[in-house]
């Protein structure tokens, strides 16, 4: 058997579905991963084949830099940026106007690049990014069947009722005005109709013959798997498509001698990362660094592109780097700060790690009002959270009350006995398997 991986040129796209391809690969399978130059030592490091296939204008190996990018991109990404200190409704404002750009990037000619991988791979099972849109449109288009991985808030693929780009639900610290949300749901809604029609004329380019959709948005592969816990999407009323919860692609990483010393050393720490994008957020990680230091809870933080001199006073015992082992660390942590992002979350909440969540962006929102609910944590807003505010925060997580530690500890011994990447290769590989779990 033949895996095809497509994803985006993006380490935190890439590191999920590599994962999971580890499965086919450690079942001595022949794995391709179709992605852009960037990601190609990623490629190796999983001991996989590449095949050159760029499907958008900007890449990020592991820690992203707006210098970095092409010119158009790098505008973009600074645009991005400026929004997410204005505001969150500011922030989906503007993602949502460059949306066209970012997701549906030159779709005829990625997706006839995507067809011929295809006929020169001849994979007997294919896992597709939910957000490369530009090779999703070309497989469906084509009748081709594929595993659909939505990385991210299961609401990264909108259900009966909501519009792609607006929060169904939002975290209690949050308090956004009801005018601004109706512009930006309406904005929203005018968004998914131009991409809408970017789909139809990309797929009738790639085949006169194909039907039209009327919300590309909603569109999705046979296979739904959801990189994310069923545990925090218990309860949230939203009607799935069929789907399997893979919970977390906990992937392994490569020995790192100094950070396994200092995990060694002993006592309670807190993990903290912003992820690739929004560590450029130094004010923000200034301020939970104070509050951490308010404590006396050691930290391991991953600052990125935020110069470590930002932080403020780095106590001695404190491990700072602008890349971290996340996997390795969240296995022993206390707790962790995060943005919300997808690998952070569901590789905290699949090792048992409460969380803090600053959410800033995209499916960020629903995704910390989901560990909220689910008792796993509590969120806060990054451009407003006092230090004081943190600092207790901080304390309350680090001392969860009972019913979400036992939460935590059944997601992690549900994952640890049969994680994600088992789950995709039974059901891309056994049609019959069973595909818990689902809600």
């Amino acid at each position: 058997m033949t895996l095809l991986v497509i994803s985006p040129d993006y380490a935190s796209h890439l590191l999920p579905l590599a994962t999971l391809a580890t499965a086919w690969r450690d079942a001595g399978e022949r794995v391709v991963v179709a992605t852009g130059p960037a990601t190609a030592p990623i490629v190796r490091e999983f001991g996989l084949e590449r095949l050159d296939l760029p499907l958008g204008r900007g890449s990020n190996a592991r820690v992203i830099s707006a210098d970095e990018q092409p010119k158009d991109e790098s505008a973009s990404l600074r645009g991005f940026f400026d929004a997410t200190r204005r505001g969150m409704v500011e922030t989906l404002r503007y993602q949502a106007s460059e949306r066209l750009t970012d997701l549906m990037w030159d779709p005829v000619t990625v997706g006839r690049r995507v067809l011929a991988a295809v006929e020169e791979v001849r994979p007997t099972a294919i896992l597709v990014d939910h957000l490369a849109f530009s090779a999703r449109v070309a497989l469906q288009t084509a009748g081709i069947a594929y595993g659909d991985v939505v990385l991210g808030h299961p609401s990264a693929l909108p259900v009966a009722g909501e519009v792609y780009g607006f929060p169904p639900f939002w975290p209690t610290s949050f308090t956004p005005d009801a005018a601004a949300l109706d512009e930006l749901r309406a904005l929203c809604h005018d968004v998914s109709a131009r991409f809408t029609a970017e789909w139809n004329r990309a797929a009738v380019a790639l085949d006169p013959a194909a039907t039209p959709t009327a919300d590309a948005f909603a569109e999705h592969g046979a296979t739904v798997l959801y990189n994310y816990p069923a545990e925090l999407a218990a309860g949230d009323g939203r009607l799935l498509p069929p789907h399997a919860f893979l919970g977390s692609t906990r992937r392994t990483e490569s020995p790192d001698d100094e950070v396994d010393r200092w995990i060694a050393a002993g006592g309670d720490y807190a993990y903290v990362s912003f992820g690739s994008f929004l560590s450029v957020r130094g004010d923000v990680l200034a301020r939970v660094a104070q509050a951490l230091r308010s404590i006396g809870l050691r930290a391991a933080i991953a600052t990125g592109s935020t110069p470590p001199a930002e932080l403020g006073p780095i106590p001695a015992d404190w491990l700072v780097r602008d890349y971290l082992p996340q996997v390795r660390l969240l296995g022993r942590a206390r707790l962790t700060v995060t943005h919300g992002g997808n690998n952070s979350v569901t590789e905290a909440f699949g090792q048992g790690v409460p969380l803090l969540v600053l959410p800033f962006s995209t499916d960020q929102f629903a995704g910390a009002e989901a560990v909220e609910r689910a008792g796993a944590g509590l969120a806060l807003a990054p451009n407003t959270a006092t230090v004081d505010e943190l600092a207790e925060a901080l304390r309350a997580v680090r001392d969860l009350p009972a019913p979400g530690r036992a939460l935590l500890d059944g997601a992690a011994a549900s994952q640890a006995e049969r994680g994600g990447p088992r789950i995709a290769y039974e059901l891309l590989t056994t049609p019959s398997a069973d595909p818990t779990p689902t809600s």
